[in-house]
């Protein structure tokens, strides 16, 4: 135990006083909190373990909105960023799953049969092999440096009681979107649990129809809702009287001396996101997928295998199921949905002639990340979008294999051609299915005559609709413009 502490308890000794100077104090109803004592970098600090369904009431943030909004905490200083809903909202949304992962864990570790509307929950939040929510990090700033004007005594287990008034709030210095997002949570059980139907704000659970929830998932809902307010907790750590600017620079330090994982091992790891994991199974482990993944993307072409790198692979199949760039916003239910049609797109894409194989990317335009991005929007509108059509996209799919993906075919060089080399190469009738080159630089890439090699652009996302429009007009589907 830290010696500041143990001096602590030497002085913690009864003194009289009034009523009123106990009230200022902080009330008459000190709570008893069983705590570890740490020494974190030469200052006390307290871990406590507190349930997650208590924690938002015995703590508060120091932001703008939260003291603005409360005429008793006009005097404290700032010493957070501004809440960001949306993020907190992704956060409640791994809190829910991670309930419903605990009751399933429950149900598994008595030896009882998960009820069927469990298991439908899990598969709509989507499963991961495991769950966790980070500690929080808060100070109490009611106190002097180092804990001194708390009262504590010792606790057996290796445990030591402090005494908390009403007025030693746990301001957060690290954690104030999981603080809000359990609040959230806990409000959108409690609303489900007493409404009996699914609350439209915040969504936190994707629903259809009128939203009414039946008695099996109403059952389990209860389930989760109890297993969230008795047995869920949140580790946090207490830093004792600090200032506001010392809040200021843990909470700097605690966010910006972090490393950011790189994105290719986070995907590598990461088996939470549906359409991940729809690779590593059904792209990777079932050998669907003819071309090898790897980590990093080859950039000098003589050395190229055929490999894939993860995060291009990643961002394809974003726009396959989601028509986003990132996977970050796809449900379980977006890969379900269209995990057929993807399927088919991948079978197709082995097809093209050098595809997956040595020297791919000096065999074929396809093999550029680009193409394959374009190739995915293509099937995105046709399967799913503003443009869905069945017999379109089965054009487009039995397509693929015919599209000339050489990196002679004058089409992908089309912008720089002249206007008679486009007629003599006969492409006059692309023009119409291509944005207008007025006032528009269309640099999409460029053809090298002495290795006859095109290499498209680094600006994927102004390149590969243009790719598109390209493979549209080849294969005689509509145009963007007629959408």
């Amino acid at each position: 135990m830290s010696s500041v502490i143990e001096h602590l308890f030497a002085n913690n000794q009864s003194t009289p006083m009034d009523l009123d100077d106990l009230i200022a104090q902080g009330g008459t109803a000190d709570k008893k909190i069983g705590v570890l004592v740490g020494h974190n970098l030469g200052s006390n600090t307290l871990l406590l373990n507190t349930p997650m369904f208590d924690f938002y009431k015995v703590s508060e943030v120091a932001n703008e909105r939260a003291l603005q909004s409360r005429a008793d905490l006009g005097n404290e200083e700032i010493a957070q960023r501004n809440l960001d809903p949306k993020h907190a909202q992704k956060l409640a949304v791994y809190l829910l799953k991670g309930l419903a992962h605990a009751l399933a864990t429950k149900y598994r570790r008595e030896g009882a049969e998960l009820p069927a509307a469990l298991d439908r929950i899990q598969r709509t939040l989507g499963k991961q092999p495991y769950l966790a929510i980070q500690p929080i990090t808060a100070n109490i700033r009611t106190c002097d440096f180092g804990g001194k004007g708390l009262r504590f005594e010792q606790a057996g287990g290796g445990l030591v009681n402090v005494y908390l008034a009403n007025k030693d709030v746990l301001w957060v210095v690290d954690g104030q979107h999981r603080r809000f997002a359990m609040d959230m949570l806990f409000d959108y059980l409690r609303t489900l649990t007493t409404a009996h139907k699914y609350p439209k704000r915040p969504q936190l659970f994707p629903v259809e129809g009128d939203g009414k929830v039946d008695a099996e998932e109403l059952r389990c809902w209860l389930e989760i809702f109890e297993i969230g307010r008795t047995t869920c907790s949140v580790m946090v750590e207490v830093h004792l009287g600090l200032t506001a600017e010392q809040e200021r620079q843990l909470f700097h330090d605690l966010n910006n001396l972090t490393k950011k994982v790189e994105a290719s091992l986070a995907f590598q790891f990461d088996q939470s996101n549906p359409v991940n994991l729809w690779i590593k199974e059904q792209l990777h482990e079932s050998g669907l997928l003819s071309a090898s993944i790897v980590e990093r993307d080859v950039t000098d072409w003589h050395d190229d295998k055929g490999y894939i790198a993860r995060k291009d692979l990643i961002a394809i199949n974003a726009i396959l199921f989601t028509n986003k760039t990132n996977v970050s916003s796809a449900t379980p239910q977006d890969v379900e949905e269209k995990s057929k049609v993807a399927v088919e797109f991948w079978s197709a894409i082995n097809e093209i002639d050098g595809f997956g194989q040595d020297k791919a990317k000096q065999r074929t335009v396809a093999a550029q990340p680009v193409v394959l991005k374009a190739l995915a929007k293509l099937v995105y509108d046709f399967g799913f979008g503003r443009q869905k059509d069945p017999e379109l996209l089965e054009k487009l799919l039995a397509g693929i294999s015919r599209v000339n993906f050489s990196h002679e075919d004058p089409m992908w060089r089309y912008y720089q051609l002249s206007p008679e080399e486009r007629t003599k190469w006969n492409l006059d009738g692309l023009a119409a299915y291509l944005p207008s080159e007025e006032g528009a630089n269309r640099d999409v890439g460029a053809f090298n005559e002495k290795d006859r090699v095109m290499r498209f652009g680094a600006k994927h996302n102004d390149i590969y609709p243009i790719i598109g429009d390209m493979i549209r007009w080849k294969l005689n589907l509509p145009t963007r413009n007629k959408a």
